[in-house]
């Protein structure tokens, strides 16, 4: 069996609220869970300790059973101190879109133009 550490969703509409739980990757996002290990809050503020609350010895636990991460638990258990930083390279993340690129380069052609009158 597969096993997964992900959140799945609970709250209303406009005020999500998560359960960190351990389930089987084939489940829905808020089907069958196995054990809910903890909660995350994102309406709170950063630097509140309500925010993420885990149990650790659960998760650890579930971690040496070969469950996995998902990016977002995987950073969450990087700010706990539970995992090491895994590095992360998203080069493209920073270049401009391709509309973006095309208005860029018709201001330099209009800036050319505009240069070359003035002269």
């Amino acid at each position: 069996m597969a096993m997964k550490i992900r959140l799945a969703r609970g709250g209303s509409k406009k005020r999500p609220f998560y359960r960190i739980v351990a389930a089987d990757s084939r489940m829905p996002r808020d089907g069958r869970f196995i054990e809910k290990l903890g909660t995350y809050n994102p309406l709170l503020p950063k630097d509140s300790e309500e925010r993420v609350k885990m149990n650790m010895e659960r998760v650890q636990y579930w971690l040496d059973q070969g469950a996995q991460p998902t990016d977002r638990i995987a950073r969450m258990l990087e700010a706990a101190g539970v995992r090491e930083k895994a590095e992360r390279s998203n080069p493209k993340k920073g270049a401009p879109g391709k509309k973006a690129q095309e208005r860029a380069e018709e201001k330099a052609a209009k800036a050319a133009e505009a240069a070359e009158a003035t002269e």
